[in-house]
């Protein structure tokens, strides 16, 4: 039990945890148990954050500074506590203080949820760059949605994904600040009314609230922060009293559902109308918060709008917050009185987009008749914008329809619809990929037209990671070698990992690195065997593919190759094999049932295999269930090998690929996204690249590709597909898998599955020939980490600051 000292001195760590217990948790210090000890240490480290924030926010207005907000529908920041105590300097002390209970801090933090916050790569992009313009001292805010439930949890049944309300919030949380005096009027529907002039007047016909909540974000190794503001929808009224007086109380109900369900679900499924309309609701009431809390703080601060765009910075984080364009709009010209012209000079001047997708089929887009019927003045302020957007280009290339029809904010082709990336560009003074390759591709390609229309707006930022995160707080192991061989200021300069690169020729860091690695797989191998009953050998090569479950993602092709692998061994058992563990974990959108349909793939491949006792250990299938931050701490370390293998030109960036290699993990992937800038980084001789490249996958599918002739042509493809179309892995239903066989030899293989096949297994067999020699292995290994520097998402965020937003430190 926690105690004081016996010499009657207590450390100020030790005296507000166990104050912290007492008024805060309600406990006895002496009967406190583990979640007891999570909520008194967060609350201490809270008082210390709350702090810090209000100095920050002194600082930040005094001086007047200009301000980055960040908009992104996700924030994906996992658990909060370990990296605040990391931020606070208060690890050790706390680590200490919880010892005394016969515990370790690891097992409190365990009892902490992630926060529901994000779903994947963008919302963990959005949470390590507010990690970064905090610990760079930039002034910055992040704004987005305060979700009840997040996207779901993921649950497996029989190998099927099934989604579970989230409910992270349940038991309440120490990290959110609620902001009561903070909320804002967010309308839909109705019709604007014209006066004859210049002047309209939006008439909705719905009015909610959006209340406020803050999260602190620390920096690291300064007093500053960073705010993350989140927006809960609130009814206008707690509930239609009228109706609950007369007994109808479902309908009484629903009235404050109706209102308070837009900030329950991320990403709520778009297979519907409905759905589609609760998106897009989502989408206007984060930003129209977001925007009127920013304009208030603005006049706040220096009483006019005229100087908007010289102090404030608003960045696109990927079309989800699109509907900000026309919203700024609307509160200057309708609200505040400006006129039209000088309006748009600020609002060109203010936002930033960055895209994240090259695939035209997921630029998104909204039916005209739905942006009209819920925002009836936006679509008026969008046409106005699209007007001048055209005839700036009809200047440019008088008599080019093609071009006008290309770039039109409206696309006419069939069912009217938005395109909410064209109006970002609209909208923005620079647009941006996050790959080198990604950002050369959108000119190129989606975004040509406009490349060529206003080429100075385009720019590359490449994706970064925080090693705070990703190597400080995830790898403690590695975190302790390092330390001891260069020093900890990597945490704020990881360009300082290159000094690891001689070591990878002392066999004693060689070995070092080799036993941090070891303690990494056992304890992933610990967890594994606790939540999904697979033993794992950590002896064995640990192959790890950890992502969103999509098609272009292929982790389809991954199992191909372990069907073929499985069959090989049977055939020849006492080959020399090098034992794998090939660990998946993902979530497929809950309405994207061929994602699905992979997920369950997965489990029937993983049980035939390892159940099928003369495999032995040397192949296992496993399959993490509701992948996430946590889950990703737990399993990036013990990585060996990274399954970076998207299709070349489908994948923006990625920042999987860098947290493994920043953990020690070697690549296997194609040329596509950060994977080609690993490879510049680490060298050629030290990574697997494999397949087509973007040019070479554009010229095959321009000139014809015939997926039959790559199946016929390649026995172990062919058999290892013909398993999966006649049962062998789901002889309960032998057709079960005859819709993934189908997409690939009767619907084109759109992703070129068979035409990477044999080129992915020859790479395999590359890592099989180098893991036979482990000091080679882990000399490469080193060389990955020693070469992860320029992939921090500091120097990201210090790229957007200088050549985007304009943003300095204040202090």
């Amino acid at each position: 039990m926690l105690q004081p000292e016996t010499t009657g001195c207590w450390p100020p760590v030790d005296q507000r945890i166990i104050d912290h217990l007492v008024r805060t948790v309600g406990t006895l210090p002496e009967q406190a148990n583990a979640r007891d000890l999570l909520r008194a240490v967060a609350w201490m480290a809270r008082e210390q954050l709350a702090q810090r924030w209000v100095e920050t926010q002194r600082l930040e207005s005094r001086s007047k500074a200009r301000r980055i907000y960040y908009l992104s529908m996700e924030f994906l920041i996992g658990r909060t506590l370990g990296n605040a105590l990391q931020a606070l300097d208060l690890h050790e002390a706390v680590s200490e203080v919880v010892a005394r209970d016969g515990r370790q801090l690891a097992d409190v933090l365990e009892q902490e949820p992630d926060a529901a916050l994000g779903n994947g790569g963008l919302g963990r992009l959005a949470a390590c760059f507010l990690d970064s313009m905090a610990t760079l001292e930039l002034p910055a805010w992040g704004y987005g949605m305060r979700y009840e439930y997040g996207m779901f949890a993921q649950s497996i049944h029989d190998g099927q994904q099934v989604e579970l309300p989230d409910s992270w919030l349940e038991n309440g949380t120490p990290w959110e600040f609620e902001r009561p005096e903070i909320d804002y009027d967010v309308c839909f529907g109705g019709w604007v009314e014209h006066d004859g002039g210049d002047s309209m007047r939006w008439r909705p016909h719905d009015e909610l609230r959006a209340k406020a909540f803050d999260m602190v974000i620390p920096g690291h190794g300064t007093g500053r922060v960073a705010t993350l503001r989140l927006w809960k929808a609130a009814a206008p009224a707690h509930l239609d009293l009228e109706a609950f007086n007369r007994g109808d109380f479902a309908r009484a109900a629903e009235f404050k559902n109706r209102f308070e369900g837009i900030s329950w679900v991320l990403y709520p499924n778009d297979s519907t109308p409905a759905g589609r309309e609760l998106r897009l609701r989502q989408e206007y009431f984060f930003v129209s918060a977001s925007l009127q809390d920013i304009v208030v703080r603005h006049l706040a601060e220096h009483a006019t709008l005229a100087n908007l765009a010289d102090r404030v910075a608003i960045h696109l984080n990927d079309t989800h917050p699109a509907v900000a364009v026309p919203e700024l709009m609307r509160l200057l010209v309708d609200v505040h009185s400006m006129t039209w012209d000088a309006a748009w000079a600020q609002c060109k001047q203010v936002f930033s987009y960055t895209n994240h997708t090259l695939m035209p089929e997921a630029l998104e887009t909204w039916p005209v008749a739905l942006v009209q019927h819920l925002l009836p003045r936006h679509f008026e302020i969008i046409l106005h914008i699209n007007h001048q957007l055209l005839e700036q280009a009809q200047r440019a290339a008088p008599g080019d329809l093609g071009l006008l029809s290309r770039i039109s904010i409206i696309d006419e082709a069939g069912e009217r619809r938005v395109r909410m990336a064209h109006l970002c560009i609209a909208g923005s003074h620079r647009v941006n990929g996050v790959s080198q390759l990604h950002s050369d591709l959108m000119r190129q390609t989606i975004f040509a037209d406009f490349a060529r229309l206003v080429p100075e707006r385009f720019d590359n930022k490449t994706n970064g990671v925080t090693p705070r995160r990703w190597l400080a707080q995830a790898n403690p192991p590695l975190t302790r070698l390092v330390d001891e061989a260069i020093g900890n200021g990597w945490r704020r300069d990881l360009e300082q990992l290159r000094r690891l690169a001689p070591l990878a020729s002392d066999p004693a860091f060689v070995g070092a690195f080799e036993r941090a690695k070891r303690q990494n797989k056992e304890r992933l191998a610990v967890y594994l065997a606790r939540t999904v009953g697979v033993a794992l050998d950590p002896t064995a090569l640990f192959d790890v593919q950890v992502k969103r479950i999509h098609e272009y993602k292929r982790q389809l092709l991954n199992v191909l190759h372990l069907i073929s692998r499985y069959r090989a061994i049977l055939a020849q058992p006492n080959r020399d094999w090098v034992p794998r563990c090939a660990i998946f974990a993902g979530k497929a959108a809950s309405s994207y049932d061929m994602a699905k349909l992979i997920i369950r793939l997965i489990h029937d491949v993983g049980r035939t295999i390892n159940e099928d006792k003369r495999v032995r250990d040397l192949l296992k299938v496993v399959f993490v269930p509701n992948y996430g931050v946590s889950a990703a701490e737990l399993i990036m370390p013990a990585a060996d090998l990274s399954e970076q293998i998207s299709t070349a030109g489908t994948e923006a960036s990625g920042t999987g690929n860098m947290k493994l290699a920043l953990n020690g993990a070697l690549t296997i992937g194609t040329e596509d996204g950060a994977n080609i800038e690993i490879r510049d980084a680490v060298g050629a001789d030290n990574i697997f690249i494999f397949g087509l490249n973007a040019a070479q996958v554009a010229h095959l599918r321009a000139h014809g590709y015939d997926a039959k002739e790559r199946y016929w042509q390649n026995d172990a493809l062919k058999r290892a597909l013909d398993d999966i179309a006649q049962g062998r892995f789901s002889r309960d239903q032998p057709e079960r898998y005859r819709p993934v066989v189908d997409s690939l030899l009767l619907y084109g293989d759109y992703y070129l599955l068979l035409a990477d096949y044999a080129p992915y297994v020859e790479a395999q067999q590359r890592v099989d020939a180098l893991r036979q020699n482990r000091p080679q292995w882990t000399r490469m290994a080193i060389a990955h980490v020693a070469a992860m520097g320029p992939f921090s998402s500091d120097r990201a965020v210090r790229q957007y600051a200088d050549g985007i937003w304009n943003v300095r430190r204040v202090g």
